[in-house]
């Protein structure tokens, strides 16, 4: 059975996992839903300044070294970056800050997609919201129209960041099989973000197993909400999530977020939140263990 909301979980209880030579808790934070009340990118209103920078402080608090950013994650009142900044720097030196490049947005929130050479431009307007002097490691992120296409000269131009110092560690984002084995081919890769959870689709499951035989972490997105997506609710039609939750006698993203760190020793989690009792829960998923009938249930 979980705990009771009054017992603090650290994050520290799902165990840890290196990206490159930094150590992480396999629970992590992500920042995508900081700046905006309601479904991430939606026309909704801009967070409260006040509980974002309290949620930051007290993820950190619940043991988090592992916040996943974007300078693209802003509304028109807030910057994820500029949170993450205000609340946390300066940082401390088991922190690690993960962020992406490739996808853009202009102030009226058009999305836009850098070409190889503005990427450079990506990672300083990073490294400048953060208040850093490099990044600890940046995903190239792949447009979901790409997913065929080489990826050479975007990740060929990180490269050469992490060569001038201005990155230590490089993943990928969204990707296929073969574009990280093309992305492995210029530069170690430490990360992959892909969209994951119980419902992904058997390539995705086959990744997550490749991920793991390299060596490489693999950072799911939308595991809480599974086939909700970013509209901020989770798919919660499945009976077995239902059954396996009330045995535990937790929350349904609790279970969705058990059983993707049950897929591997190098599988992370990054929920994101932007309120104080869903990051404990979201925390105090790294300590809930599934039987082997619990994950049978939940695989069929």
């Amino acid at each position: 059975m979980m705990t009771s909301p009054s017992e603090t979980i650290d994050a520290a209880a799902a165990g840890t996992w290196k990206l490159g030579d930094l150590t992480v808790n396999r629970i992590g934070f992500g920042a995508m839903r900081l700046t905006q009340d309601g479904a991430a990118f939606s026309r909704g209103s801009s967070s409260d300044r006040t509980r974002a920078l309290n949620v930051l402080r007290r993820a950190v608090e619940l043991g988090v070294n592992h916040v996943d950013t974007a300078a693209f994650y802003f509304s028109p009142l807030r910057s994820a970056n500029e949170l993450i900044n205000s609340a946390l720097a300066p940082y401390a030196d088991d922190l690690v800050i993960t962020t992406k490049v490739g996808p853009g947005r202009d102030p009226s929130g058009t999305w836009l997609w850098a070409t190889p050479d503005q990427l450079r431009g990506q990672v300083e307007e990073n490294l400048r919201q953060l208040g850093r002097d490099h990044l600890d490691v940046v995903n190239l992120r792949i447009a979901r129209s790409h997913g065929s296409q080489s990826v050479s000269e975007h990740f060929g131009a990180l490269a050469e960041l992490r060569e001038a110092g201005l990155i230590r560690h490089l993943g990928i984002s969204n990707t296929s099989r073969k574009q990280l084995a093309e992305a492995m081919s210029i530069a170690p890769v430490v990360c992959v973000q892909n969209k994951y959870g119980i419902d992904a689709p058997p390539e995705q499951h086959e990744l997550v197993r490749h991920c793991g035989d390299q060596g490489i972490a693999f950072v799911p997105f939308y595991a809480i909400t599974g086939n909700g997506q970013d509209g901020g609710g989770a798919d919660t039609g499945a009976e077995a999530l239902h059954t396996v939750a009330r045995a535990h006698g937790a929350t349904l993203a609790q279970v969705r977020l058990a059983w993707t760190l049950h897929q591997g020793p190098h599988v992370l989690a990054i929920p994101g939140t932007g309120n104080p009792d869903h990051l404990a829960e979201n925390v105090a998923a790294g300590a809930l263990r599934l039987t082997d009938e619990d994950l049978a249930l939940l695989s069929a």
